[in-house]
């Protein structure tokens, strides 16, 4: 899926989902643009919702949107996180070892590669880190990645994409106020050239809103200050060899503003099928945009 992108010239969406809801509105999304999808969890979300309920809706969600679909690990923990989700049917993983020193980043990642390379599962490593906050890990600051060291790094661990840090971060507040956004396309170009067809993966990619933000905040909420990644940056990369782009903040904003939103304009409602169906539906319009004018993957299939 991902060196097809590379080919390409795109990026493919990984959506992180919890719950029902939130896999049938990405699957809904890329049904209607035929673009390939990534479906992604993390080790809370099993906690959250139990893997085998994860696990059979996204077999279900993939049978019906009928355009390729993975199921990832995200932010893996160390080698027993991974075969739990690997033994429970997840086709993909990430390893994280970004936060440990380099060496034993590259000799956890090489564990993992070793071991999900037998099932013929592909692994993402992370090199460089990301700030903000995300599924109970947080960074203050980024650390760029350095392109020579992503060389070494892939050569001796085996990885099949490496997450890269070049400006994103976790989270809904991605920039102070007054700052500019800036991803360094410097990075990326070395990285590439260094590693030509190994995809890069964006985490902590999304965009904020706007829009849902203000409806959040209208509807009693309070997320002043949120700023995110701009799109004609994230469709930059998607052109370059960013194969993989990360979103979750997004979703819980579509969702959450549509929510707020309905049950404003209907105090009455107790029928939780009508609201949170608003919120899975907002959210799918929001993955269709992305799918069709940020990461170009639309009609690829």
């Amino acid at each position: 899926m991902l060196l097809h992108a590379y080919d390409h010239h795109y990026a493919v969406g990984a959506f992180n989902v919890n719950n029902m809801e939130v896999i049938q509105g990405v699957a809904k999304a890329a049904k209607e643009q035929r673009s390939p999808v990534i479906l992604q969890a993390s080790s809370f979300t099993g906690q959250y919702a139990d893997l085998g309920y994860i696990v059979g809706i996204a077999e279900n969600a993939a049978r019906l949107a009928d355009v390729p679909v993975a199921l990832h690990l995200d932010h893996g923990e160390d080698l027993e996180t991974c075969k739990e989700f690997i033994q429970a049917g997840f086709t993909s993983v990430m390893i994280d070892g970004s936060h440990l020193p380099y060496e034993e980043n590259v000799a956890l990642t090489r564990s993992v590669c070793e071991y999900a390379h037998r099932y013929d599962i592909t692994v993402e490593g992370e090199l460089g880190t990301l700030a903000g906050v995300e599924d109970g890990r947080s960074a203050e600051q980024s650390l760029y990645t350095d392109p020579e060291q992503a060389r070494d790094f892939a050569e001796r661990t085996g990885v099949d994409s490496l997450a890269i840090a070049i400006g994103t971060s976790h989270g809904a507040y991605k920039f102070k106020p007054g700052q500019k956004p800036m991803l360094r396309f410097d990075i990326l170009e070395q990285v590439s050239r260094l590693m030509p067809r190994l995809p890069i993966v964006l985490h902590g990619a999304s965009s904020v809103n706007q829009e849902d933000i203000a409806e959040i905040n209208a509807m009693g909420g309070d997320i002043s200050g949120a700023i995110g990644i701009p799109e004609e940056m994230l469709a930059q990369a998607s052109r370059l060899a960013v194969c993989k782009i990360n979103v979750d903040t997004d979703l819980r904003l579509a969702m959450t503003g549509a929510i707020r939103k309905y049950l404003h304009e209907a105090p009455e409602q107790i029928d939780y099928r009508k609201y949170i169906g608003a919120g899975r539906d907002h959210l799918a319009e929001r993955v269709s945009h992305k799918m069709k004018n940020v990461f170009l993957s639309a009609e690829r299939y």
